[in-house]
């Protein structure tokens, strides 16, 4: 059994494969051999520090794969059953590990094991964003950034699925057939235009009801110009650096914004709203209202290159490590 730890903070390269020996699960947790495992950019936030950790450390918020052993007070899942998950504590980037039962979802017929490694985290993100923190409404139009990149691509094509307008921004013009063929209705690439200005051409001096934003540092002021009266500013990330202070007065009294910083632990804290979750997740995808191509796939023994190729954007689109 192997693993990938991080004994300090830094680049790709701290990513170390150690052996590991996992011991019996007990009470209500379960041995699962992971198929695959999902490559999110959260994952160098935690390998970088920008959200700390105790380290030594494991790495990796989401897998599939399939129960090997149970516990005793496991009745939920039994040996053999397909299953993913998306939460804490860290640890999927290994080939097998012990894991609370109560965390997990049964992975349906139909629903392959590869791709919903990497639906947990992106799609529970999605359908938090859309159904909860700011319940859109058909006929709303709807700014999110990032459009092309893994949580964009299902987000885009969810939201269209809901009767949105959405425009997306991008930052390069190579990725801009990648966000139209997922829902996106206008495009921005944002490296050569304004996009708060082209956001208020295309709303008619409107502006939107709601921007979603996991990029961070270098859209969220234009972002906040983009908002109507009573806005609401949802970050969700910081693909480009952590957010600067905001100046409430300045950035969001005027036109009396909400700003709001969600995560998946918020929504997804209970059993029962993993199930609804998941649920309309996988629906979604069974139906066909969301298309979900993995863009690439990496070894464990290439994790440092994935997160290479992560943080200088060549990963376009959903990614997987496969573990064995």
């Amino acid at each position: 059994m192997k693993a990938i730890k991080i004994e300090k903070y830094g680049g790709p390269e701290v990513l170390k494969i150690k052996e590991i020996t996992l011991r019996k699960p007990v009470n209500d947790e379960v041995l699962i051999e992971h198929v695959a495992i999902g490559l999110n950019y959260i994952d160098t936030y935690h390998r970088s520090g920008l959200y700390p950790l105790i380290l030594p450390s494991s790495l990796g918020l989401e897998a599939s794969g399939i129960i090997k052993e149970i516990g005793p007070n496991v009745s939920n899942f039994s040996i053999g059953d397909k299953v993913a998950y998306s939460a804490v504590p860290l640890g999927a980037y290994s080939t097998h590990r012990i894991y609370k039962s109560k965390n997990l979802v049964k992975v349906p017929e139909g629903i392959d094991l590869t791709l919903a490694a990497t639906l947990m985290t992106k799609g529970l993100t999605t359908f938090y964003l859309l159904h909860k923190t700011y319940p859109v409404s058909s006929g709303e139009t709807i700014l999110f950034h990032a459009a092309a990149g893994g949580v964009g691509q299902i987000f885009c094509q969810w939201a269209k699925s809901l009767g949105c307008k959405v425009i997306g921004t991008v930052g390069s013009d190579e990725k801009i057939q990648i966000a139209k063929k997922n829902g996106c209705d206008e495009v921005i690439n944002y490296s050569k235009e304004d996009f708060a200005k082209k956001v208020m051409e295309l709303t008619n001096g409107k502006g939107v009801p709601v921007v979603y934003d996991g990029v961070g540092k270098s859209t969220l002021e234009k972002s906040l110009k983009c908002l109507k009266t009573r806005g609401m500013m949802i970050s969700f990330g910081n693909a480009s650096g952590a957010l600067s202070p905001i100046n409430v007065p300045k950035m969001l009294q005027p036109k009396g914004l909400f700003f709001v910083r969600p995560s998946m632990g918020q929504y997804l804290h209970s059993a029962e709203e993993l199930s609804e979750a998941s649920k309309m997740l996988f629906e979604q995808i069974s139906s066909g209202k969301v298309k979900v191509e993995i863009f690439k796939k990496y070894k464990l023994n290439d994790v440092v290159q994935s997160h290479e190729d992560l943080e200088s954007r060549k990963i376009i689109g959903p990614a997987i490590i496969l573990p064995n």
